[in-house]
């Protein structure tokens, strides 16, 4: 009884960080990352990965490696944050040919360059199809 209580404790606590998508949720820029991953690892971090370096995801690679034993928060929040970040990095891919023909209807004559025709599409955001908007929203450039 006791060992079932606790794995649904357990189970209902994972879900608390399992996004919950309606319609479509922002992802999460990199600050923002890192100051979830310090809250929800940070004494993982200290216990398990003592004086490891903060580059080249060594952290990330240390806290893989010690999975057993690092809390379910973190290893659900760093899931998490990866997905999101990930989401983030192909948005910021893909915004370009997402948006092309938005930019080809409501960005005619301005000057050629990225940052130009965001600043239009940003401005025509009631007119710009959804998926360039989301596009524009995942890619944290809004």
């Amino acid at each position: 009884m006791l060992k079932s209580y606790r794995f649904l404790c357990g189970a209902f606590l994972f879900t608390l960080f399992i996004p919950i998508e309606v319609g479509h949720a922002q992802t999460i820029s990199y600050a923002d990352a890192i100051t979830t991953l310090s809250q929800a690892c940070g004494a993982d971090i200290k216990k398990h990965c003592k004086g490891v370096n903060l580059g080249n995801n060594a952290i990330q690679s240390c806290l893989q490696e010690n999975q057993a034993k690092v809390s379910p928060t973190c290893t659900a929040t760093l899931a998490q944050v990866g997905a999101s970040i990930q989401k983030r990095q192909a948005a910021q891919a893909n915004v370009a040919s997402i948006c092309r023909g938005d930019a080809a209807r409501h960005c005619k004559g301005v000057q050629p360059g990225e940052a130009h025709l965001l600043g239009c599409l940003l401005k025509a955001e009631r007119v710009v199809t959804d998926e360039c908007n989301q596009a524009i929203t995942d890619a944290g450039w809004r």
